[in-house]
């Protein structure tokens, strides 16, 4: 059993490094989609004063729901124009790199939506899920293009500074929290995306 296992292992590795050019093409247009609700989601939580804790978690966590279908099509799009199969090993192993900090960080933030007479939550719901989101693109990197792991590092090292001049030097910003996420989740992945086509597009002209 374990040579048959370090075999398929070792298809699974291969294939994932083979089909790293077609996880970059598929990424252009999921952070462009991603980037894009961002952007709209932020605008509306500021535009109808959407900051008690159970308005801004309600919101985000539709609009992350919003973002995982529209992924999820989009992948399937994608693996459908190549011929190729969906729910094969490595987008399995993609999958499970995702998936901790995805979870980790959807049950903390729930535990902080309970704290609904603190003003402060909202911020530091969003840094939670900055980091954990950062964390997830870190274990996605190696599966996927080298530069998703410097895009998890600064999402990491962004939030985590934010949380030592909230926490530790108690140093209070009069931002709400739907800038943070609007900044993060979408300004950034709009030009990840945007420069993941750019250069996709070169390479295809060279």
């Amino acid at each position: 059993m374990e040579p048959k296992w370090a075999e398929e292992n070792l298809q699974t590795i291969r294939t994932l490094m083979e089909r790293s050019t077609i996880y970059r093409r598929a990424l252009a247009p999921i952070m462009l989609f991603a980037g894009a609700l961002g952007v709209a989601a932020a605008a509306i939580g500021l535009l109808f004063h959407l900051d008690s804790s159970r308005q801004f978690g309600v919101l985000w966590l539709c609009t992350a729901a919003v973002v995982v279908v529209g992924a999820f099509l989009i992948a399937r799009r994608q693996a459908i124009k190549d011929h190729e199969n969906f729910w094969s090993p490595p987008t399995r192993r993609v999958a499970q790199a995702l998936l901790p900090a995805f979870i980790s960080g959807l049950c903390l933030s729930v535990l902080q939506l309970l704290h609904e007479a603190d003003p402060e939550v909202p911020k530091f719901i969003a840094l939670i899920w900055i980091i954990f989101y950062g964390l997830a693109l870190h274990a996605a990197g190696f599966f996927m293009p080298r530069g998703i792991k410097l895009f998890g590092w600064a999402f990491m090292i962004s939030s985590l500074s934010l949380f030592y001049i909230l926490g530790f030097f108690q140093i209070n910003f009069d931002l709400s929290a739907h800038w943070l996420m609007g900044f993060f989740f979408g300004v950034l992945q709009l030009a990840y995306g945007a420069y993941l086509y750019l250069t996709e597009n070169g390479k295809n002209a060279a």
